[in-house]
Order: C-alpha cells, then structure tokens, then sequence
C-alpha cells in the first residue's frame, strides 16, 4: 500500500520532512497486529476521504500516549483508495523528545508549523490534526468524549488552501487508557505535562472509526475569509459541531450494539 502512495522523493528515499516508505512500511507490518487483533479497529465511511488533492481529516483526541492517532493514521493508509499516507501535524514539543522526533519523521509525522503544513497542502497531501491538542490527551475520564480547548488552524488552513475537511470520530479509545494525573513540573522536554494513566498499557478496547462526509468551507465563505477571524472561528465552530454530531452518532451506534 506504501509503494502505491503519493510521494515526493526529495532525494535519497526520503521527503523534504523526512518521510521514509520503508520504514514507514516496518511500522505498519508491526502495528497491524495490534490494529487487528488487540483493538479489532472497525472502520466505517473511509470513502468520505478524497481520493486525491489536498484534504483535512480531523478527530477527537484522548489517552495518556496518542494510540488514537496512531491507529487512525493506519486505518486511512489501509482504507483510503487509492492508499493515502496520512501526514499527522504533531505538537512543536514531539522533536524534542530523545530518539522520538527523527522516528517519527519517517513515519511521515510533520511538526505543525504555519510554513510546513503549507507545504503539504499545496503538494496535494491529505494531513491529520487533533485540534483539542493535549488538552483532549489529558482529558478526565469523566469528560470523555467531550472535545475540550479547539484550536482553529485547521478552518483557516481549510479556507486558505481550499482543501475539504473530513471529520473523524474515534469511539473506543477514551476508554483505553485514561490519565488519572499529569507532572506539570520536572523534566518534561518541553511538553504541557507528563501524563499518569489509569494502567501501565492501554486496555484492548474495540475501536470504531467514523468518517463524516467532508466539509468544504471554502465553497461557503468569501476568498478571503482566511483572513478573516470572525470568519476562521465560525469556521472551526462548524467543523466542531460536525464531529460533535458524529461522535455521538458514534456512540449510539456503539450502545445499539450491545443492547
């Protein structure tokens, strides 16, 4: 699926972020076992993704280490057509951590810069963003599933770039693994806090992923509505209420199947 991807060799194997096919192609021969059989990943309305051109998937975030992103990242490679190799915009934080900022590059991780995600968009990628940020990893298990602090760059991205958002819901994995406490001092290489989950791994909660139907604010708003605040934060209240609905919708599904 790597191989049939969209990709712009900078030279070397590798892209101008450090995107490296075939070390991306390991990570997933070995994440694919955990996808499939520890957290049995469901996944319903990938074909909402579009095939190509520039697009935006954002979702809920949760969890003491980001397991949700990991998986949804997996679950687009393995459920878009043709396979799409989802650029997840990371936290400026992430390259300062030991060892984790150069793996994560070749997994195609970007850092989340005004300059970088430019860059993808206008080379056509499709990118992945949590815009509740660590405020939704850090999250009380009693404020599961509800989105707190939203960030609104994706709406401006969006506008600017003219690129369709597709909205994710991911139920299943505010369960996994809740914080029970975060260190907000000592050492933290630049992270908000070091987070204490409820147990030592996250619990094999059944994972379902849903894709809404994208959302094309730029068809809605003036072209220069990126400009705009007003407008970028109307936006981004649409794009919240879209993946509020849908992470609702998500959980009646959910509870539907157990009753």
């Amino acid at each position: 699926m790597v191989t049939q991807a969209l990709f712009h060799d900078a030279g070397h194997g590798y892209d101008a972020f450090g995107l490296h096919p075939p070390s991306l192609a390991r990570a997933i021969a070995l994440a694919r076992p955990i996808y499939q059989h520890y957290f049995r990943v469901s996944s319903h309305g990938a074909r909402h993704v579009p095939p190509s051109g520039p697009a935006i998937v954002v979702a809920n975030h949760s969890g003491a280490l980001p397991m949700d992103s990991a998986m949804l990242c997996l679950d687009l490679l393995l459920h878009t057509d043709p396979p799409r190799i989802p650029r997840a915009i990371a936290d400026r934080f992430l390259p300062l951590l030991p060892f984790v900022g150069t793996l994560l590059g070749r997994l195609g991780v970007v850092v989340g810069s005004a300059a970088n995600v430019r860059r993808l968009l206008e080379d056509g990628e499709l990118i992945a963003i949590w815009p509740e940020g660590t405020t939704g990893t850090g999250k009380h298990f009693r404020d599961r599933y509800r989105l707190q602090d939203w960030r609104v760059g994706h709406a401006e991205l969006a506008l600017r770039h003219r690129a369709p958002i597709v909205p994710a819901a991911v139920i299943g994995a505010e369960e996994s693994w809740p914080v029970v406490a975060r260190l907000r001092h000592g050492p933290r290489f630049g992270a908000p806090y070091v987070p204490f989950p409820a147990s030592p791994i996250p619990l094999p909660a059944h994972y379902h992923i849903h894709y809404g139907e994208p959302l094309r604010l730029h068809e809605d708003y003036p072209d220069d509505a990126a400009d705009d605040p007003d407008a970028v934060a109307d936006a981004a209240a649409r794009v919240r209420d879209a993946l509020e609905d849908l992470v609702e919708r998500g959980l009646a599904r959910r509870k539907a199947v157990f009753l």
